[in-house]
């Protein structure tokens, strides 16, 4: 891994492993940056500074270290917080949409819950993860909401994996390539 950008001001606390979940892939672990307290506040206070201005109903959150980060930035901005979680998570009626995409290293099924006592038409989302790939799990949840009427606002993450997409309207601070 080759850092291109990094806009966060606290050094980088990364680990990473070489030929994992499968041979050829190299895992970017965040947790250390959740770990510790000064690089995750970094994280959460200036994805809140870039979002407070945004008129948004929601943050949109895939399983799981999606979780950790948009549910703090939710909380900051007083929105509510969708947590997209993986098939077999939710019992079936609770579930607005299934669907299921390709990843870097496999296919893998999502689900959109329903939400409270309103449908997805007209409201407005930021979607929030940890690391874009090949940004098809942000891609697939922005597809389903589009689907439903709903508008994505934004999408933002802590890392953009650059080689392997070619996504010029995802938010990061730290952009790197695979070597």
């Amino acid at each position: 891994m080759k850092i291109i950008k990094n806009d966060l001001e606290i050094p980088l606390v990364l680990r990473t492993e070489k030929d994992y979940p499968i041979e050829g892939v190299e895992f970017i672990d965040i947790m250390p940056m959740i770990m510790k307290k000064e690089s995750f506040q970094e994280i959460v206070d200036k994805m809140t500074e870039i979002l407070k201005e945004k008129e948004l109903d929601y943050i949109v959150v895939p399983e799981a270290r999606g979780f950790l980060i948009g549910s703090a930035v939710a909380k900051q901005l007083n929105l509510g917080c969708i947590p997209i979680r993986k098939k077999e998570k939710l019992p079936p009626s609770t579930i607005e949409a299934e669907f299921s995409y390709q990843k870097e290293y496999g296919k893998d099924i999502l689900c959109l819950p329903k939400l409270v006592d309103e449908s997805y038409e007209g409201k407005k989302f930021c979607i929030i993860d940890d690391i874009y790939a090949t940004g098809n799990t942000v891609k697939a949840i922005e597809e389903q909401i589009e689907k439903l009427g709903g508008n994505v606002i934004k999408k933002m993450v802590i890392i953009n994996i650059i080689n392997l997409n070619n996504e010029k309207n995802v938010n990061s601070f730290i952009e790197v390539t695979e070597e």
